[in-house]
């Protein structure tokens, strides 16, 4: 009989993996930009739209203007900036993306549970005409690196391939719109002011959201990638290697004859 639930799948485009996530971790990234929180949880589809919908709707209502202003105290620029007419349209999807995450994130994790009592196996290596994937340990914190230096090359060295070249993308885009880069030149220039006047605050201010992102989704997924390899690695050991009459002692024994060696000892003092 077929499993009914498997722990991930191994494509080549990448390796999805189900695990326990916090509810509360993924609605605060679909808080901080809608679509993130789906993408974390492997719901793609979702993500994309949701993400894209929120560049869309979030530059022609102008909220990031309207957030920059507001902080620095120019209440009645924030005011005067925002497009009723957009952010009206924005305000319910932008909830609904936190809540969706957290219930998607709760799901997952009820999935996670009994594919982990099932405890099916999975196929590790893919092989096609333009990939290799397959699955294998990696350092999170090189992951987390690359996506330092290069958001969106940390899910290229675990082969997140869709997820890499959709940051990769929209990165592209917002540093172009944004004039982050000419910024950047300027102020290594010493040329402060003029680094200020170039830049396009309604993109700009969507870079950091991505940049943290991408640092947390290539080290989290490391991480899980490796806890999938030892878990695989170690029931392809069991399943081929270790001898049938084997029994490993479970927890309770272990504390019986704790409590027994604890006991006998104070029998011996009191003796």
């Amino acid at each position: 009989m077929p499993a009914r639930r498997k722990r991930a799948y191994v494509s080549l485009t990448g390796t999805t993996v189900l695990h326990l996530r916090n509810p509360y971790v993924i609605a605060s990234w679909s808080a901080a930009f809608p679509g993130l929180g789906h993408i974390l949880v492997s719901k793609y589809l979702r993500g994309f739209l949701l993400f894209s919908w929120e560049v869309f709707i979030n530059y022609n209502a102008h909220v990031n203007l309207a957030i920059l202003y507001s902080l620095t105290g120019k209440f009645q620029m924030a005011k005067n900036i925002i497009d009723i007419n957009w952010a009206i349209l924005y305000i319910p999807t932008y909830v609904f993306a936190i809540y969706d995450s957290y219930r998607s994130t709760v799901d997952v994790n009820n999935n996670f549970i009994l594919a982990a009592r099932e405890d099916a196996e999975i196929v590790p290596f893919r092989v096609g005409e333009l990939e290799i994937n397959f699955l294998d340990k990696k350092s999170p914190w090189v992951a987390a690196v690359w996506s330092l230096l290069s958001p969106g090359a940390g899910q290229l060295y675990i082969h997140r391939i869709i997820v890499a070249s959709f940051i990769l993308i929209w990165v592209i885009v917002v540093a172009y719109f944004s004039k982050v880069l000419p910024a950047i030149q300027y102020s290594l220039l010493g040329q402060l002011d003029k680094a200020k006047s170039v830049v396009n605050w309604q993109w700009y201010l969507n870079i950091p959201s991505i940049y943290m992102y991408a640092m947390y989704d290539a080290y989290a997924n490391c991480v899980e990638g490796n806890n999938l390899y030892n878990w695989e690695q170690s029931k392809f050991l069991k399943k081929n290697y270790q001898s049938k009459k084997f029994h490993m002692p479970n927890k309770e024994i272990r504390v019986i004859t704790c409590i027994s060696y604890q006991h006998l000892i104070i029998q011996l003092t009191w003796n």
